[in-house]
């Protein structure tokens, strides 16, 4: 499968470099089974949902996981996205500029707060070992950014992210800490919206995957076959399930929030049931894919040439999506992490593979 079957190309302009002003004035594209859309807002979705739907929420939490610091001895800038723990006070992260932080090199952040560069992972990654005066959890929350994506930076002119970020790029149920990137589809809820569904009678279960920064990375060869995913961890309790399995069983709709959400459903229910646990996955989903577990999700906009569109493309079909996409720019949406969402619903029988 070719990654240009996979390309579009987006206005500059239609790229969010803020979020809405509340999160539920987000618009919503909405995708019924067969053919058509309409176009509404987020706080709209109610109306589509019915009792006894299941929705399905990846609650992992964001750390502040970008650095700056200086080396030592030179005092040069430099620039740290830590990627995931590699054990105490270690983590595997991407280091900038990856030419002057070689092994033995050692930052400083801030006050209590410093690394030393133990190996050299390739590709501009390294393997950090930490020196903390105190609790390295606080020393992060108090020196750390949030790590918003290179493109809603570039719109913004700026080289970190605003106060504002530690809470809009946070979903109102993250709850376990470890993504180094939103999962994006739920920053759009609010508490009064959950709280709405819950007394329609739509039941929700939350997963956990904690998202890494390879998850957006846009596909650099022209097979997408030959892409590698990386590795992301997730985790489902027993009760979430035998939720999960119980709305299969009953026939309800399972409707994910996310491609995240995606992921680890139909990770962990490749058999047809889910089955709880924590483990890695690498599972890439692409048209042509049979979908287990997942009837319709909420997602973003993605990036072309991207492994996020592939799996949308691979629930509604290639040239459905790419048509829906360039609706979607003459509309004039907003795109990518803090832009407009889409509703997909169960597609019943559509071909997906064109």
């Amino acid at each position: 499968m070719n990654v240009s079957d996979f390309d579009y190309t987006l206005p500059e302009e239609l790229v969010a470099a803020h979020p809405s002003e509340r999160r539920d004035e987000s618009r919503l594209l909405v995708v019924p089974p067969g053919a058509g859309s309409e176009h509404r807002q987020f706080r709209d979705l109610t109306e589509y949902l019915r009792p006894g739907d299941l929705l399905v929420m990846n609650d992992s939490r964001v750390i502040p996981a970008r650095l700056f610091g200086h080396r030592e001895p030179g005092g040069g800038k430099c620039e740290v996205l830590l990627l995931e723990p590699a054990g105490d006070l270690k983590w595997q992260a991407m280091v900038r500029p990856g030419k002057k932080l070689r092994v033995g090199s050692r930052i400083v952040f801030g006050e209590g707060l410093a690394a030393e560069v133990e190996e050299d992972l390739g590709g501009g990654e390294r393997l950090l070992r930490f020196e903390c005066g105190g609790e390295f959890r606080e020393a992060l929350d108090r020196l750390g950014h949030m790590p918003l994506p290179p493109y809603i930076l570039a719109r913004r002119g700026a080289r970190e992210s605003l106060p504002q970020d530690r809470e809009r790029y946070q979903t109102v149920y993250a709850d376990r800490e470890g993504s180094v990137a939103a999962p994006t589809a739920g920053l759009h809820f609010t508490d009064e919206m959950l709280a709405a569904m819950n007394d329609m009678g739509v039941e929700t279960a939350r997963v956990t995957l904690h998202v890494g920064a390879g998850t957006f990375q846009p596909i650099a060869v022209d097979r997408i076959e030959d892409h590698p995913m990386h590795a992301e961890e997730y985790e489902i309790s027993p009760e979430v399930a035998e939720t999960i399995n119980r709305a299969k069983s009953e026939g309800r709709r399972v409707i994910a929030v996310g491609t995240t959400s995606v992921r680890t459903i139909e990770s962990a229910g490749a058999t047809g049931e889910v089955v709880p646990g924590c483990e890695k996955t690498r599972l890439m989903i692409l048209p042509g894919y049979k979908f287990h577990i997942v009837d319709g999700m909420i997602t973003n906009f993605h990036l072309p040439r991207s492994t996020l569109l592939c799996l949308v493309a691979a629930m509604i079909g290639r040239k459905r999506l790419l048509d829906l996409y360039e609706e979607a720019i003459r509309e004039r949406y907003r795109f990518y992490s803090y832009g407009d969402a889409m509703l997909i619903l169960p597609q019943g029988n559509a071909d997906a593979v064109e």
